[in-house]
C-alpha cells in the first residue's frame, strides 16, 4: 500500500494563517508521506532478502515511526481545521466530556493551550482515553515520544517552529490564538464519536 498525500488547500485563506505559511507547511507534510513511503518499501524488502538482523533494518525501523507520525500527526492537525469559524456545542458529548474534569470547556481548553506554551518543540494532543473514560492533554515530543498506547486523539496542535515562526516569528502565543479560533469542532466531535 502506498500512502497519498491528502489534500488541505482548502485550509488556504484561514485567518491568522498566511496562505505561505500553509504552504511551506504542506510541502513539509508531503515530505513525510514520500520517507514513510521509501521506507515501507525498503523494510518490506530487507525483510525479503533477510537482512532483519542488520544495523541498518533496525535503524531504518526506528526511523518508521518518527515519519509515519510526522504523516499521520500532520493530518490531525491540518483535518482539525478550518478556515471558517466552528464552535463546539455546549450541550454536546464532547463539551460535557471537556468539562467533566476541570469545571469547564474553557477551563480544559486552557489547560491545552498551557501544555502548547510550554517550552520545547513538540505537539499538543487532546487524547480520550475509552478505557479510563478520561481525557488528557499531551505533549508530544519529536513526533514518536510521548504518546498515550490506546488512547484517541481528538485535538492535535503542532507546536513546532515551522508551524508558526512564518507569520508569528517567536509569538508562540499569538499563533495558539489562531490556532485555536481555526478549530474545527465538527472533526474533533467526530473523533470522539467514533470512540
Amino acid at each position: 500500500m502506498t500512502y497519498t498525500e491528502q489534500d488541505y488547500s482548502l485550509l488556504l485563506g484561514t485567518p491568522g494563517f498566511s496562505d505561505k505559511l500553509l504552504q511551506t507547511h504542506f510541502k513539509l507534510y508531503l515530505g513525510y508521506v514520500n520517507n514513510t513511503n521509501k521506507l515501507v518499501d525498503i523494510l518490506g524488502t530487507m525483510v525479503k532478502e533477510g537482512k532483519t538482523a542488520t544495523p541498518e533494518f533496525a535503524e531504518l525501523k526506528r526511523r518508521f515511526g518518527w515519519e509515519f507520525n510526522g504523516m499521520r500527526l500532520h493530518e490531525l492537525y491540518f483535518g482539525n481545521m478550518s478556515k471558517d469559524k466552528k464552535v463546539l456545542p455546549a450541550n454536546s458529548p464532547l463539551a460535557k466530556k471537556m468539562a467533566e474534569s476541570l469545571g469547564s470547556v474553557e477551563a480544559r481548553m486552557k489547560a491545552f493551550t498551557s501544555v502548547g506554551s510550554m517550552r520545547g518543540i513538540g505537539w499538543v494532543v487532546m487524547y480520550y482515553d475509552p478505557i479510563g473514560d478520561k481525557l488528557f492533554n499531551v505533549w508530544v515530543n519529536e513526533h514518536d515520544v510521548g504518546h498515550l498506547a490506546g488512547a484517541v486523539p481528538l485535538l492535535v496542535m503542532d507546536v513546532f517552529e515551522h508551524a508558526y515562526i512564518t507569520d508569528y516569528n517567536i509569538d508562540r502565543a499569538a499563533y495558539i490564538t489562531s490556532f485555536v479560533n481555526a478549530i474545527d469542532w465538527d472533526i474533533v466531535q467526530k473523533r470522539f464519536a467514533a470512540c
